[in-house]
């Protein structure tokens, strides 16, 4: 019989990984713009430059893993619920062959790792790594799901997941326009 917490840990190693790369990149744009706008020379009085990289990194790596966290709690609610309207007396088995796609999603996190001087390599990274793993679980359900419920959870997901995201994207543009709004005019 296989363990079937085998790949339990990719998951948070990868959050880890990802979350470095992203914070890493971070780092390096900061620290340029903190010298464009004169407060890299205060910082240096007071810190070594080794600190100053190091404690950005900390803070970026934290605020990425919370960020990545959370895109994973939301992604696998999205999915349980999605599997739960759809899925017909799914068999535990095929539940855990799925689980084994977290190794796509550690190997996508250590390609990131070449792709940390840029943000657009960065995210083509991710996203391709988040496609073709959402592509292998589907994959590895359409074997135990009927062709309806395999369609009815695609749609579900990618309507939840893009409604999300519209909406996300809707409340920050109508806050950053609201913010230019109330500056005043020169």
């Amino acid at each position: 019989m296989k363990n079937p917490y085998l790949y339990g840990y990719l998951p948070l190693i990868s959050v880890v990984l990802f979350s470095l790369t992203f914070g890493v990149y971070a780092v390096t744009e900061s620290i340029q713009l903190f010298k464009v706008i004169g407060v890299y020379s205060g910082m240096a009085q007071f810190l070594s430059d080794f600190e100053i990289r190091i404690f950005l990194l900390v803070v970026f790596m934290g605020c990425f893993f919370m960020l990545f966290s959370a895109l994973k709690l939301v992604g696998e609610t999205i999915h349980e619920i999605g599997m739960l309207l759809f899925a017909k007396d799914l068999q535990p088995e095929t539940y855990s062959s799925a689980k084994s796609a977290s190794t796509i999603v550690f190997f996508g996190s250590i390609v990131s790792a070449f792709g940390m001087s840029s943000l657009s390599v960065l995210g083509f990274i991710f996203v391709a790594t988040m496609i073709v793993y959402f592509m292998f679980v589907v994959y590895k359900m359409s074997d135990a799901m009927s062709t309806t419920g395999l369609v009815g959870l695609l749609f579900f997901e990618i309507l939840v997941w893009a409604v999300m995201l519209l909406s996300i994207g809707y409340v920050i543009m109508k806050l950053y326009n609201s913010i230019l709004s109330s500056l005043p005019i020169h």
